[in-house]
């Protein structure tokens, strides 16, 4: 199994798993917060062709994560899977291949095998996944306000975890957003502060984890430098990989 972001943060957020068994390959591509050609433009620097992707997994409605999911949907043929509750928000489903998912009911895509479980967050349904390819399992933790036992349950044990460091709390709190906003961002249904992330990462089992990517960083409220150092704290002598998605480039190919 590998795994790749095109961009993650507030502007568009995508995630491409890819597992080959033999002479197949499987693709799914988790959240499409970018234009259509955006989208082809950013798999296309990543060699591939986005007619070869076999499912689209949304976790919510929010523009920067559903973005072109129904154009391309419609433009490929491929099919378009999410919640029931996201489903009642999405505009334009008529014509489109929708496959209902819901929390722990295991979805299967080909050869990947996808837990969707559900998180708070101000949203009608969200719901994150974790990959399998039946030998090694990826996390994926965003768009999330704070911890649960049920998400520390489900991520635990991961060989890898995408996890979102959205927001450094003393930036936020000093930032330009209204105060409407800010108290969004920070609240139980809004988006994880890096100490947050840091919490859920220690609470996790993690003695199989190799590699934990923080995602869905603020360009105006938190650092590379910060959300970094804040999962250094948990994991510095764990001997576990830290790396850090960009909205621009998201995160080359890593392999599990």
């Amino acid at each position: 199994m590998r795994y790749t972001s095109l961009g993650s943060g507030s502007e568009g957020n995508a995630l491409l798993v890819e597992v080959s068994e033999g002479i197949s390959t499987t693709r799914v591509l988790l959240d499409c917060g970018f234009s259509m050609r955006e989208v082809e433009r950013r798999l296309l620097l990543r060699s591939i062709e986005t007619s070869t992707i076999d499912a689209i997994v949304i976790t919510h409605e929010h523009g920067d994560h559903i973005g072109s999911a129904v154009s391309l949907s419609k433009k490929y043929g491929i099919p378009l899977y999410m919640s029931r509750g996201t489903g009642q928000i999405v505009k334009g489903l008529d014509n489109v291949d929708v496959r209902w998912c819901r929390s722990d009911s295991i979805v299967v895509v080909g050869d990947i095998e996808l837990h969707p479980y559900t998180v708070p967050h101000d949203a009608r349904e969200p719901l994150q996944f974790v990959f399998s390819d039946g030998h090694s399992r990826l996390g994926v933790l965003t768009d999330v306000g704070s911890s649960t036992p049920h998400l520390i349950g489900v991520l635990g044990g991961c060989d890898a975890l995408v996890l979102e460091c959205n927001h450094d709390c003393e930036m936020l709190a000093v930032s330009q957003y209204p105060p409407s906003l800010r108290a969004r961002i920070g609240g139980d249904y809004g988006h994880l502060a890096n100490h947050k992330a840091a919490e859920i990462l220690a609470a996790l089992d993690r003695s199989r984890l190799q590699r934990v990517i923080a995602a869905h960083l603020s360009e105006k409220n938190n650092s590379p430098h910060l959300a970094r150092a804040a999962l250094a704290d948990v994991v510095g002598m764990d001997a576990v990989e830290i790396l850090v998605a960009t909205q621009i480039d998201g995160f080359a190919w890593q392999t599990l």
